[in-house]
């Protein structure tokens, strides 16, 4: 039986939000039904993560760099938790 910890826990769960942000970047450059429910999912799991970084950062010329930031954030966290996972 294996053993989790809390540290694990958050890194996977920040594994999968990261790679939610970037099937949403993707979803951005085509044409999608938003009210899909495997979309609808994926933007309101995104979208409380996101939306606070898009009014630090604005879009520059349409183009919107917050998930680059959100991934520094993420990747800052995850370290943290790999430490904690090492204890």
């Amino acid at each position: 039986m294996a053993s989790f910890s809390f540290g694990g826990i958050v890194y996977m769960a920040l594994e999968i939000l990261k790679w939610l942000i970037v099937v949403r970047c993707l979803l951005s450059f085509i044409r999608h039904d938003p009210y899909k429910p495997v979309i609808k999912f994926i933007y309101d799991v995104t979208e409380p993560v996101m939306a606070p970084f898009r009014r630090i950062v604005p879009a520059a010329g349409g183009i919107d760099f917050s998930p680059i930031l959100v991934f520094f954030i993420i990747q800052a966290v995850q370290s943290l938790a790999a430490s904690i996972i090492r204890f």
